[in-house]
C-alpha cells in the first residue's frame, strides 16, 4: 500500500510517521500468533498463557511499562474430545463430519460416551429414550419437552459460514439437563425425510464441559515519553485488541489468525510507531485483552480500572478490509469521531457504521468514551481462519489509521 497522504498544520510529520508502518512486522506478528505452540490462544490454557508473555516481552522491548493482570473466568466451554453423530436407516448409515457437518450446541449438556436411540419429531408423544428432532427455532421447547421426558438428546438445526464450517464459540446459554447437537441446515432436513419414511437409529456424544479458568490481560503505559507530552497536556489513548481466541479442537488445529492475531498485530505495530515518532501529547498505552471469546471477561476487569477520561479504540479484525471498515461508537465518544473520520481519510481508509460487538461495548457500558472498529475475519473460528488470509494491506491500512488518529488527537 502506498500513501499520498498529506501533512496538515496541526501535525507536521505526519505523513512521514505513518509511512513507518511496517506490513512484514505485522504478519510476522500474525504467523507468530498462529504457531502451534500457542494452540489457538484459548483463556487459561499453557498456549494463551504463552501468548500473553511473548506480547508482553514485545511490549517491553519497546521501552513500555507492562503489568500482567490477572483475572478469574467461568462458565467456558470445553470440548475435551471429538464428538460424533451418526444415523442409521435401513441397514445404511451416515457418518457425518464435527464442524462440517454437526457442532456442539452451547447449551448442551456433558455427554462423553456414544448413546444409540431410536429418532422421533419433536411433536410425538412419546420422546422417553429417544433422539428429538427439533424444528428450525424451536431448541429451547424441544430441550423442555426432552427433559420432561427422559429423551437420550435433542437434534436441532443450524447455519454454516460461506465455506461451509461451522464456527467454535466457548460462551452461551445455560447448560440444559441433555445433550443437543446443532446439524448443518441440510443434514436436518435429509434426516427429517430419512425419518419420514421409516424407523431411524442416531448414535451421538457431546464431550463438552464448563470449566473456570483464569485470564490474564496485557497492560502497557509508555512513560518514556510522558515527558515530552507533559504531564495532563493531551487526552489519554488506549489502544486495545484481544489476543485470545477459542482454541484448538482435539486433533485440529484453529489457529485464529484474523480473530485476532491480525488486530493485534496491527495495535502492536501502531505502538511501535507511535513510541519511535514525535513526540505527541495523548498520553498512549496498550492492552491485549484476554477472553474476549467466552464473554469479554478481560475487558469487563480492565474498564474499571481506568480513568474515566479514558478514550477506548479497540480493534477486532484487520484481515480484510472490502468496502471499508465498520465502526462502532459507545459511551461519551461522538466528539472524538470527526478526529477518527479525518484520520481515515489522509490515510484513505474508508469507514462505515457498523456493530462490533467486541471488547469497545464493555468499555462503553462502564462510561469510558470507546471506538470499536473491525475490518473482517475471513474463516473465523474455524480450520481456515489461517494466516495466508490476512492480507497485508488490511493490517497497514489498519495501522496507519491508529496511528494517524493518535496522532491527530494533538490538535
Amino acid at each position: 500500500m502506498t500513501s499520498t497522504m498529506p501533512d496538515t498544520p496541526q501535525t507536521p510529520g505526519l505523513a512521514a510517521v505513518v509511512e513507518r508502518v511496517s506490513a512484514a512486522r505485522m504478519l510476522a506478528t500474525v504467523h507468530e500468533l498462529a504457531r502451534d505452540h500457542y494452540a489457538g490462544r484459548r483463556v487459561g490454557t499453557p498456549g494463551g498463557r504463552a501468548a500473553a508473555a511473548w506480547l508482553a516481552e514485545q511490549l517491553r522491548e519497546l521501552g513500555a511499562e507492562v503489568e500482567l493482570d490477572s483475572f478469574p473466568v467461568t462458565d467456558v466451554r470445553e470440548l475435551y474430545a471429538t464428538p460424533m453423530l451418526e444415523w442409521s436407516t435401513g441397514g445404511q448409515a451416515v457418518r457425518l463430519e464435527h464442524r462440517r457437518d454437526f457442532v456442539e450446541h452451547l447449551a448442551s449438556a456433558e455427554s462423553p460416551e456414544p448413546r444409540t436411540a431410536p429418532l422421533a419429531a419433536a411433536s410425538e408423544a412419546d420422546l422417553h429414550g429417544r433422539w428429538v428432532l427439533a424444528e428450525a427455532g424451536d431448541w429451547a421447547q424441544a430441550c423442555e419437552r426432552a427433559e420432561a421426558h427422559g429423551a437420550a438428546g435433542v437434534l436441532t438445526p443450524r447455519g454454516t459460514d460461506a465455506e461451509g464450517w461451522m464456527p467454535k464459540m466457548i460462551a452461551g446459554p445455560a447448560t440444559r439437563a441433555v445433550p443437543i447437537i446443532a446439524l448443518r441446515t441440510d443434514q436436518h432436513a435429509r434426516l427429517a425425510d430419512a425419518l419420514a419414511a421409516g424407523p431411524v437409529q442416531v448414535t451421538g456424544s457431546m464431550p463438552l464441559r464448563q470449566i473456570s479458568t483464569e485470564g490474564h490481560n496485557v497492560h502497557a503505559r509508555f512513560p518514556a515519553s510522558s515527558h515530552t507530552r507533559g504531564a495532563g497536556t493531551g487526552p489519554r489513548v488506549l489502544l486495545s485488541a484481544h489476543y485470545d481466541g477459542v482454541g484448538d479442537d482435539p486433533g485440529v488445529r484453529l489457529p485464529a489468525a484474523a480473530d485476532n492475531a491480525s488486530g493485534v498485530a496491527a495495535v502492536l505495530e501502531a505502538a511501535r510507531v507511535l513510541a519511535a515518532g514525535p513526540a505527541v501529547r495523548a498520553d498512549l498505552s496498550v492492552v491485549f485483552l484476554d477472553a474476549e471469546e467466552s464473554g469479554a471477561w478481560g475487558s469487563a476487569h480492565h474498564a474499571a480500572a481506568l480513568p474515566s477520561d479514558t478514550l477506548v479504540i479497540n480493534l477486532d479484525g484487520a484481515a480484510q478490509l472490502h468496502q471499508a471498515a465498520s465502526v462502532e461508537a459507545g459511551g461519551p465518544v461522538h466528539a472524538r469521531l470527526a478526529t477518527l473520520d479525518q484520520a481515515a481519510r489522509l490515510v484513505g481508509v474508508p469507514l462505515r457504521a457498523g456493530a462490533m460487538a467486541s471488547d469497545n461495548r464493555r468499555y462503553a457500558a462502564a462510561g469510558l468514551a470507546a471506538i470499536g472498529i473491525g475490518m473482517g475475519m475471513p474463516g473465523y473460528q474455524t480450520p481456515a481462519e489461517t494466516p495466508d488470509r490476512v492480507q497485508p494491506d488490511t493490517l497497514v491500512a489498519a495501522a496507519r489509521l491508529l496511528v494517524a488518529t493518535v496522532m491527530l488527537l494533538n490538535t
